[in-house]
C-alpha cells in the first residue's frame, strides 16, 4: 500500500510540477528511450550540473527513480518537497553512511530504481570529472544493471543578457545499460566506473 501511494504522489508531482518546467521552460527532449529497462530495477548513473537534475531526470525517464540527495537539499522550500515526494533519500556528504547504502539496497531489492550522480556533487562544466566507485559497488552487491544517462546543459540552465533571462534547452541522452562488475575488487570497480564516465561524457558530446 505504501509503495502504491508513493508511486501515485511521484506521478502527481511529476505531471503537475515537473512537466511544465521540463517541457515548456527548458524545452526538454529525451533521446535513447529504448535503452531504459522497463521491467527490472536498475541504477541510473548521471553527470550533475544543477539542483533540478533529480526531478528533471526522474520525469524524463518515466520510471520512479529514488536519488541519493544531500541532506541540506531537504531543507530548501519547494525543492525539498519535490525531491522527497519523488522518493529521494538524504545522504551526508563526506561521511560513509551505512544507512544510506542499506536504503539503496532495500529499494533495489523491492524493484525500485535508484539514481546516482557519479561525481557526488555538481560540476561547473557539466561533465563527469572525478567519478566515485559507489555506483559500481552497489551494482555488484545487488547485481543490477547500470544505466548511463547524460543531462546536457543543466550546468547552465539560465543565462542573463541585459537582465533578461534566457533558458537553455535540456537534452537527456540515455546510453546502453552496462553490466555490473564481476567482483568487488578495486580493478573491477574502477574498470566499470571508467566505462560509465566515458559513456556519459560521450553522450554529452
Amino acid at each position: 500500500m505504501k509503495n502504491v501511494i508513493q508511486k501515485l504522489i511521484y506521478q502527481l508531482v511529476s505531471k503537475i510540477f515537473v512537466l511544465p518546467i521540463y517541457k515548456f521552460v527548458f524545452k526538454g527532449h529525451l533521446i535513447g528511450k529504448e535503452n531504459i529497462p522497463q521491467k527490472d530495477s536498475f541504477i541510473m548513473v548521471s553527470n550533475h550540473g544543477s539542483l533540478l537534475d533529480p526531478p528533471l531526470l526522474g520525469h524524463a525517464l518515466g520510471r520512479n527513480i529514488s536519488f541519493m540527495a544531500k541532506a541540506e537539499l531537504f531543507k530548501i522550500p519547494f525543492l525539498g518537497f519535490v525531491i522527497k515526494a519523488c522518493g529521494a533519500y538524504p545522504v551526508k556528504r563526506g561521511i560513509a553512511d551505512k544507512n544510506t547504502i542499506k536504503t539503496a539496497c532495500k529499494k533495489l531489492s523491492n524493484n525500485n530504481c535508484i539514481g546516482i550522480f557519479i561525481d557526488g556533487t555538481r560540476q561547473k562544466n557539466g561533465r563527469v570529472n572525478k567519478p566515485k566507485q559507489g555506483a559500481a559497488l552497489l551494482a555488484f552487491k545487488n547485481q543490477k544493471l547500470l544505466l548511463p544517462v547524460a543531462i546536457v546543459n543543466s550546468h547552465r540552465l539560465i543565462r542573463f543578457k541585459f537582465c533578461i533571462p534566457f533558458f537553455s534547452k535540456i537534452v537527456i541522452r540515455v546510453g546502453k545499460p552496462i553490466q555490473p562488475p564481476q567482483s568487488s575488487s578495486r580493478d573491477d570497480l574502477n574498470s566499470v566506473t571508467v566505462n560509465l564516465q566515458e559513456s556519459i561524457n560521450n553522450l554529452i558530446g
